[in-house]
């Protein structure tokens, strides 16, 4: 890196990431995270109701035992935390603020998507409105799957706000119904998943944040 810009990684190396437009993985701001993220936020992303449907997802998915959350801070939204929830994030302070969690490790994905976990450490993975900020999501997607044991669980949620300078641009190009679609891609380029599944999590009636999922199991 150099004047605080982080190198383009956007995996068009990879031959997965062909499909999709070209500059679809290229941010407003490239700078890097580190500078973006160096100092905490201690607030949430989404509203109460939002929050409550996350929390419901994983109550419904049966989410126990050993889980990460990646690109994690400093609430993890679950109704009854499991006995061993590690969080993966980039801001130390948030992550230590953690209440549900029982480890942290602050890690970059956008700078290194490698996980530094051993194969099959965990019976499910989530990530919470962060999805969207993966300049690399194919090699992200690959982690999780390695690191999750056969049949283990990946959620992500999220909703329509997002940092704008932060978010991909592909991202920002499309509306609910496309980021549906982009997370249902990424998916279906890794894994093998199966049981993959999409909803809105919210009520399609609510004024507020709606929240949409998008999950499956580790083949």
């Amino acid at each position: 890196m150099t004047n605080g810009e982080s190198t383009d990684l956007s995996g068009v190396e990879d031959p997965r990431y062909a499909g999709f437009p070209p500059g679809f993985f290229k941010r407003v701001d490239p700078s890097s995270d580190q500078n973006f993220y160096s100092e905490p936020r201690m607030v949430t992303h989404i509203d109460s109701e939002a929050i409550s449907a996350v929390g419901e997802l994983y109550q419904e998915l049966q989410l126990t035992g050993k889980v990460l959350d990646i690109m994690s801070s400093w609430v993890s939204h679950f109704v009854d935390p499991p006995t061993d929830l590690t969080v993966l994030g980039m801001n130390e302070a948030e992550l230590a603020e953690n209440k549900q969690a029982t480890s942290w490790v602050r890690h970059d994905l956008n700078m290194n998507p490698k996980l530094p976990f051993e194969d099959g450490s965990f019976d499910s993975v989530v990530c919470c409105v962060s999805v969207d900020y993966l300049v690399r999501p194919i090699e992200v997607f690959d982690e999780v799957h390695r690191c999750l044991k056969t049949n283990g669980v990946f959620v992500n949620s999220f909703s329509n706000r997002c940092f704008p300078t932060k978010a991909i641009r592909g991202w920002g190009q499309t509306d609910d119904r496309g980021h549906v679609s982009i997370v249902g891609e990424y998916y279906r380029l890794t894994g093998p998943w199966v049981d993959v599944r999409a909803e809105l999590r919210t009520s399609s009636s609510a004024l507020g944040d709606p929240l949409f999922a998008v999950w499956g199991s580790k083949k």
